[in-house]
């Protein structure tokens, strides 16, 4: 029986070469002519010189964490964390130069073959990034718990991976924002050139945005949220009861294992036709995915625990990741009733698509909410401890190279449209891509509604390990320190948010400055006669990101630390619930109010409510403009930030209990 954990690094490894495999395939596919490789060209070396830059900076903050680790906790634990930040970096940056290698060739496929190659070519660009996430994590989590036997050493791998999660989560979405909002209000609404016109100079800063937020900075957050889940789950099964001893450390590692061959076998049912709606095909394979990993957790459960118990657990998380996934579609799909009801609200202006966005966002709280709960219950009623709230967490993550995959390809398709569009190639092109894009849409913020849902459980299950590892039986609210712990902890997520808000302001101020000194003094841009300075938008944006990501980074990792050394165990306790509640309600209203604002714009641009150009239009670009930084850069960091400072407390727990609170 103790075979089956090998299970885990085989199947990793068969990831890792089905990634290479689909990078491969993405790099054999043609092209297209020169004007759109000189186009990508711009796109890659924009987004590999942010990414080297950004590295840099992230060199220095693991390499001072390494230091602390080892002198306050252990040397292993810290070498766990220097692992798990170069795995997250190598899957970021893997996925990205790949994703920059699909875009054009997306565009060519759509030129030369239609609908079914650039689909084709986009979601293979994103099962790189998929396969990339689910291989490095189970490969770093299985052989170190493998090699060395020490579950606790797997939180410095989970640290790590954590870490850099956050700054490339904010880092790549104030990157991107700025340059989509200083793009789309000069040049949509103050010019009236359509989107990813070449005659805008922010253009090419917000294409490779689309690539350092959309997919390193993305891969890099379920990344942590993968690991994160596995790491809990191992941490409680070491006393969870089995058939034979190490079943529950086991389980979970089968499982995830289970998932990669089930994303794998997925990945061949994304198939569409040239008149087929790309949506259900990308669909299919999320539920191909889930169908197989169901029937193995039911099997796995009764081999090693005698009864399929376990399995309920996983399959409550599976179930629940994919209704959250179906609701956020509800409330940001145009195909929905909440869309249309924004998109009709712009008729009159700006401030009632703002109102009407944020009621949207609001409303969307509350199911997925209940849904998280309803898992919760389930998983803990058939294990009977809180060792099957983390088996949830793993079941929702199981499929995540499947979920990866359909996320990243949105902003592949994305960028294939700008290169159409900036390479002047025929408007059918540009159609078929638009198809790809506003599927795209709708898939990321299925993503990261799966990733905040997922968010709730890992970040539950870690504060369970916390809990175990400081001894805290309960979190007392008559006590004064643990009532400002929680009061503290449920500030964070809301300054944190207005952290990252007003540095995607700051940016995009000097992007629009920028975009209009080159209308004013570069003449015949608007003609077509003089070429913009691409290279200074560009330029803005990486030095914005990589300045203004260092306080909000920082603030996940110090907050909590001073709060234990300061005030004890048990506030931080509070100071974790606190944030875990307020941060994952927080999170799901921006994230779905700007996707909704986001695909009100597009309905809108497809021929309804007036149209391009209309008062309608003009007001649905001021709220997508506004739902940018919701749904890209704030929404998505406070998942990354809940469960960052539960691992920062687990990994520094010792000191905590050593001090016992200064105060």
């Amino acid at each position: 029986m103790q075979a089956f954990i090998w299970l885990a690094p085989v199947l990793a490894l068969a990831a890792l070469l089905f990634a290479a495999y689909k990078a491969n395939y993405v790099s054999k596919s043609a092209p297209g002519n020169s004007r759109m490789q000189e186009i990508a060209g711009s796109i890659a070396e924009g987004a590999d010189a942010f990414l080297r830059s950004e590295y840099k900076i992230l060199a220095i903050f693991i390499v001072v964490l390494f230091v602390l680790i080892s002198v306050f906790i252990n040397i292993a634990t810290a070498v766990c964390f220097v692992i798990g930040a170069g795995f997250s970096i190598l899957a970021g940056f893997c996925g990205m130069k790949v994703a920059t290698r699909a875009n054009v060739r997306t565009a060519n496929a759509a030129m030369e073959h239609g609908m079914n190659r650039a689909l084709s070519v986009a979601f293979s660009g994103g099962s790189v990034m998929g396969m990339c996430v689910v291989g490095l994590g189970l490969l770093g989590c299985s052989l170190i718990y493998i090699i060395t036997g020490n579950y606790n050493i797997l939180f410095g791998f989970s640290l790590g991976a954590s870490s850099i999660a956050l700054f490339a989560r904010v880092g790549g979405g104030i990157y991107t924002k700025a340059a989509d909002v200083g793009a789309d209000l000069v040049g949509k609404v103050e010019t009236g050139i359509p989107e990813d016109d070449p005659r805008n100079p922010a253009v090419i800063a917000d294409n490779v945005g689309d690539n350092v937020g959309d997919v390193a900075g993305m891969g890099a957050d379920l990344f942590e949220s993968y690991v994160g889940a596995l790491v809990s789950a191992l941490t409680l099964g070491v006393s969870a009861a089995g058939l034979f001893t190490g079943a529950g450390t086991i389980y979970p590692l089968a499982i995830a294992a289970i998932g990669i061959f089930a994303s794998i076998i997925a990945t061949f049912f994304v198939r569409g036709k040239d008149d087929s709606n790309p949506h259900k095909a990308l669909k299919m394979g999320s539920y191909v995915s889930a169908a197989i990993v169901a029937v193995g957790a039911v099997i796995l459960s009764y081999v090693f625990f005698g009864g399929i118990y376990c399995a309920a657990a996983i399959i409550a998380g599976l179930v629940v990741g994919l209704i959250i996934g179906f609701v956020t579609e509800v409330y940001t799909s145009e195909d929905y009733s909440s869309v249309k009801r924004i998109a009709e609200q712009s008729e009159t202006g700006s401030a009632t698509t703002i109102i009407s966005g944020v009621a949207v966002g609001m409303k969307s709280t509350w199911v997925p909410i209940v849904l998280i709960c309803v898992g919760i219950y389930i998983s803990f009623s058939v294990t009977g401890d809180l060792y099957g709230i983390a088996l949830a967490a793993v079941g929702m993550l199981s499929t995540t190279g499947i979920t990866v995959a359909v996320d990243a390809y949105g902003p592949i398709a994305d960028n294939s449209g700008g290169i159409a569009q900036m390479s002047g190639l025929d408007p059918h092109v540009r159609e078929i891509t638009d198809k790809l894009d506003a599927v795209g849409n709708t898939t990321a913020a299925m993503g990261k509604g799966f990733a905040i849902g997922s968010a709730a459980l890992t970040a539950l299950a870690l504060f369970v390990s916390y809990a175990s590892e400081v001894n805290l039986e309960k979190i007392d609210l008559l006590m004064p320190d643990v009532v400002i712990g929680l009061l503290i902890g449920g500030m964070l997520p809301f300054a944190f948010s207005a952290l990252t808000m007003d540095s995607v302001s700051k940016a995009a101020y000097k992007m629009i400055e920028e975009v209009r000194r080159q209308f004013r003094e570069i003449p015949g841009i608007l003609e077509g006669t003089g070429k913009p300075d691409y290279g200074t938008c560009v330029s803005i944006s990486t030095k914005a990101a990589l300045h203004e990501m260092i306080v909000p980074g920082l603030l996940a990792v110090v907050c909590p630390l001073l709060v234990g050394i300061l005030l004890g165990p048990a506030a931080l306790g509070g100071l974790l619930a606190g944030s875990l509640v307020t941060g994952v309600l927080l999170a799901i209203y921006m994230s779905n109010a700007g996707g909704a604002w986001d695909n009100a714009k597009k309905h809108i641009e497809s021929g309804n409510n007036g149209g391009k150009g209309s008062v309608a239009h003009k007001a649905a670009v001021v709220g997508d403009t506004v739902g940018d930084p919701f749904k890209d850069t704030a929404g998505p960091s406070i998942n990354i930030l809940i469960k960052l400072m539960t691992v920062v407390s687990v990994v520094f727990a010792p000191v905590f209990v050593s001090i016992g609170g200064l105060l």
